[in-house]
Order: structure tokens, then C-alpha cells, then sequence
């Protein structure tokens, strides 16, 4: 397979744009790991760590997944179903404390 094949079965990503994904994925873990050593409110905190998560999850599938290339049908297939994922595990994660009361 010549290297000409590969790249157009892969969308057209060029180098620069895959260094510079790459580049603010470093940062943002950069910040996530300097969250851990500041004082920050707990809330405050999480709610960073998550929505920065959110950010570099949804670089990741845009560019490394090659999503932003594909046909606007198949991004609108699959956005839906990740919001409906994130919004059950967000209902039911508060049902899941009650361990700790059970005392187990």
C-alpha cells in the first residue's frame, strides 16, 4: 500500500494540524495534572477536570477518529447516543452513593 493510499483513506489530515491537536491534548492534560497540586474547591475542581476531559475526548474523536471528516448523517447518528450515554451515567452516578450508607 503506497503512502499516498493510506493518507486518503484517512482524511485529509495534515501533519501540522495532527502536532497541534496533539499539542492542546498535552496542555490540557498539563492543566488536569496541575489541578492536583493547587487548592481548589472540590466542586470546582471536578467540574474542571470534567469538562476538560469533555474537550480532549471530543478532540480525540474529531481528528484521531477522523469524525470531523465524516458525513454530517453519520456525526448526527453518533452525538446523540454519547449525550444520552453521559446523561444516564450523570442520573444514575448519584444513585450509586448509597454504598456508602449500607455500610458494606
Amino acid at each position: 500500500m503506497s503512502n499516498d493510499n493510506i493518507h486518503s483513506t484517512h482524511g485529509p489530515m495534515s501533519n501540522r494540524l495532527v502536532l497541534t491537536v496533539w499539542t492542546w491534548l498535552l496542555v490540557l492534560t498539563a492543566v488536569e495534572v496541575f489541578l492536583a497540586y493547587v487548592q481548589v474547591g472540590l466542586v470546582l475542581m471536578l467540574t474542571l477536570l470534567m469538562g476538560f476531559s469533555i474537550v480532549k475526548a471530543a478532540l480525540i474523536i474529531a481528528y484521531f477518529m477522523h469524525l470531523r471528516f465524516e458525513k454530517r448523517s453519520l456525526v448526527l447518528t453518533l452525538m446523540p447516543a454519547m449525550i444520552i450515554t453521559i446523561s444516564l451515567m450523570a442520573v444514575f452516578f448519584a444513585d450509586s452513593l448509597r454504598i456508602l450508607d449500607l455500610g458494606l
